[in-house]
């Protein structure tokens, strides 16, 4: 038998001598390479691919046959290999799409939440505000709504600067309770006494 055939190497790959098997490898790495890179399309994948088809073939040496070219053999596994990396890279880019989207999306979702929580907020104090007494309700909507200054409310109202500031902090001081009392409702007894 001649020396230098893929046969021979193969041979000498199944008695043990694993310096054939680099003998093969280096024969066909630019070929493997060629082909793993024109179906992955990245050099590193079809480097890891390659890579992985020479182990491959290693392991699965003692089925090789002969039947056809090793060439053949190897560039079969050269492509269900490729196959394999694209699949596994499409579930890995699916994940990653998923995980994109929720990272992405997950400032709008949390934007939308605060928003719904501030709209939310903003109706419990417009709640709140009805309850209050007409006047009241009146400077608090001016003032915090409308943002109109307290010479302004005054001059809307007829009272004076001083009594709209009075009327500021007592009207701020009985939301605050009634916004309490929805935030933090007391639980009664049967007595009807706050527990």
């Amino acid at each position: 038998m001649i020396k230098n055939t893929d046969q021979y190497l193969i041979e000498r790959t199944l008695a043990g001598e694993t310096s054939a098997f680099g003998e093969l490898v280096d024969r066909y790495q630019n070929f493997v390479f060629t082909i793993a890179v024109r179906i992955v399309k990245h050099r590193e994948e079809a480097e890891e691919v390659a890579q992985d088809s020479f182990i491959k073939a290693f392991d699965s040496l003692s089925g090789f046959r002969g039947e056809s070219k090793f060439s053949s053999w190897l560039y079969r596994i050269v492509y269900h290999k490729s196959l394999d990396r694209i699949k596994k890279n499409k579930r890995q880019q699916s994940f990653q799409l998923v995980e994109e989207i929720t990272s992405d999306d997950l400032d709008g979702i949390e934007n939308g939440m605060d928003l719904m929580l501030e709209e939310e907020r903003k109706e419990m104090i417009k709640k709140c505000i009805r309850e209050l007494p007409g006047q009241d309700a009146a400077v608090i909507e001016l003032y915090y709504f409308e943002e109109l200054p307290v010479k302004e409310i005054a001059e809307i109202t007829g009272l004076t600067e001083d009594n709209i500031k009075i009327k500021l902090y007592r009207s701020r001081r009985k939301l605050f309770n009634l916004l309490q009392s929805y935030i933090n409702p007391q639980i009664e007894n049967k007595n009807g006494k706050a527990i």
